[in-house]
């Protein structure tokens, strides 16, 4: 389970090493991801809360930035391009847009089948999902704050050492009111986690008195 504390303006949440977690933001309010350990990949979807059919798209932010990669003034867009968060503030540089959520499927393609049974980020996709009706047809490509996910000179995707460290953050501003579901990646195959998968803290702040 999450530990949560509160403030006048904060609520924070513990959100311990391969667990999921989900929450609304309303416009306006912020969300802000500590990598605690450093070097912890956290997959990360978001939905219109008022209409989750509207949901974030890969394609239609990087090609509104004309970068693959996102940092500071990044907004992640739906698939008609309607801004849903915005990245205000990152003391990492660069997270993923394209490496995905690892899967039992995908992890016994890349690893071998004695990975088939290790909890992975759809499962936890799924169960945070199914709290406000959305199942695995809503899941669509993801981002990964603090993956390093550079593209190779041949044009292949390599998963690689993070550029992260303790303490770091990402901070996002709600556009509309937005759904969010997180999964601390539990990968333990790939350098994403550095084979070691650890809790992170975030933090809903409102502007002013708000909830």
């Amino acid at each position: 389970m999450s530990t949560a504390y509160e403030s006048r303006l904060e609520i924070g949440y513990d959100v311990p090493a391969r667990a999921p977690f989900s929450t609304v933001l309303k416009q306006g309010q912020e969300l802000t991801i500590v990598d605690l350990g450093g070097n912890q990949a956290v997959d990360f979807l978001c939905y219109d809360a008022n209409d989750t059919t509207k949901r974030y798209s890969a394609a239609a932010t990087i090609a509104a930035q004309g970068n693959i990669f996102l940092t500071t003034g990044s907004v992640l867009r739906t698939q008609e391009g309607a801004p849903l968060l915005t990245v205000v503030a990152d003391t990492c540089g660069r997270h993923d847009t394209l490496g995905g959520a690892c899967s039992k499927e995908s992890n016994s393609l890349r690893y071998g089948q004695h990975t088939r049974y290790q909890h992975a980020c759809v499962e936890n996709f799924l169960i945070e999902g199914a709290k406000w009706g959305l199942g695995k047809r809503d899941l669509v490509s993801n981002v990964n704050w603090y993956m390093n996910v550079p593209v190779e000179a041949d044009g292949t995707l390599g998963i690689v050492d993070g550029i992260s460290a303790p303490g770091l953050e990402v901070r996002l501003r709600a556009e509309t009111d937005v759904l969010v579901l997180v999964s601390n990646c539990p990968q333990i195959n790939n350098p994403c986690n550095g084979f070691d998968p650890t809790p992170v803290r975030l933090v809903v702040t409102s502007s002013g008195g708000g909830e």
